[in-house]
């Protein structure tokens, strides 16, 4: 990509048009890392609704030591997005180009280090399991909290239970047939097509990252994250090296 695309996609100076086009570009990468996770270790990792269902399930049924493993996860995925709220506000407070880019960077390095790692970690069944999970749980955390920063708070991109959820409303509006002429008593009903565009994008760019995650670490294993990691270095690099240039002092966010 040109350097001045990659600064709009993850620089400080936000537009709504490089939010959506990070926000698309995450979808597909937290698809792919849920996907692979689920491969790995046969449990989802962004899914937080399910893990605390699923804690207080294991509490009534007595399951204390799986009802804790899933506090950890819980915990993970919350010192993820504190993670990035620490960076966020370290790099802004300095007026660093990089505020945004260093939570995908450090994303990117654990994610390289996990792919490295892989084999070595297959061979030990009781720690490769807890250690996946947490880690895959703790990168969500960290990038989704990028994205509704970005955003404020308008495109999520590892859980997609609030995005289908808005895409449905918007489905109902488009299809609600407004029977008053416009100008009646009440307002006639429209959908925001604007929304229900960027929601299925997301939507369609999550399932496919999903896909390609699944794919990738079918036919390579451990070794399918290291694309991965380097999309989000790439991502990340253009910022990062305006510090370390020197370039003139970001913009407060």
């Amino acid at each position: 990509m040109p350097r001045q695309t990659l600064r709009q996609l993850a620089g400080p100076a936000r537009t709504r048009p490089g939010n959506r086009r990070l926000g698309l570009l995450l979808a597909f990468v937290a698809g792919a890392i849920n996907a692979g996770g689920y491969l790995a270790v046969q449990r989802y990792t962004s899914h937080m609704t399910g893990v605390v269902s699923g804690v207080a399930d294991d509490l009534a049924l007595g399951e204390f030591a799986l009802a804790a493993a899933g506090a950890v996860l819980v915990a993970m995925f919350i010192a993820g997005a504190m993670t990035t709220a620490v960076l966020t506000n370290w790099a802004r407070r300095r007026r660093l180009h990089s505020q945004y880019a260093l939570s995908l960077l450090l994303e990117a390095a654990l994610l390289l280090l996990f792919g490295l790692m892989g084999t070595v970690l297959a061979q030990h069944t009781a720690l490769r399991v807890p250690l996946t999970v947490a880690l895959l749980s703790y990168l969500m955390g960290l990038q989704n909290a990028v994205v509704t920063k970005i955003s404020q708070a308008e495109i999520r991109t590892t859980h997609m239970t609030g995005v289908i959820t808005d895409l449905g409303i918007e489905l109902g509006k488009l299809l609600y047939w407004n029977r008053h002429r416009a100008g009646g008593p009440q307002p006639a009903v429209r959908a925001n097509r604007d929304k229900l565009r960027l929601l299925a994008a997301i939507l369609g760019c999550f399932a496919t990252g999903g896909l390609a995650g699944a794919l990738g670490f079918k036919a390579w294993g451990y070794a399918a994250t290291l694309p991965i990691a380097l999309l989000l270095a790439v991502l990340a690099a253009v910022p990062v090296l305006d510090d370390l240039q020197g370039a003139d002092a970001a913009p407060r966010g």
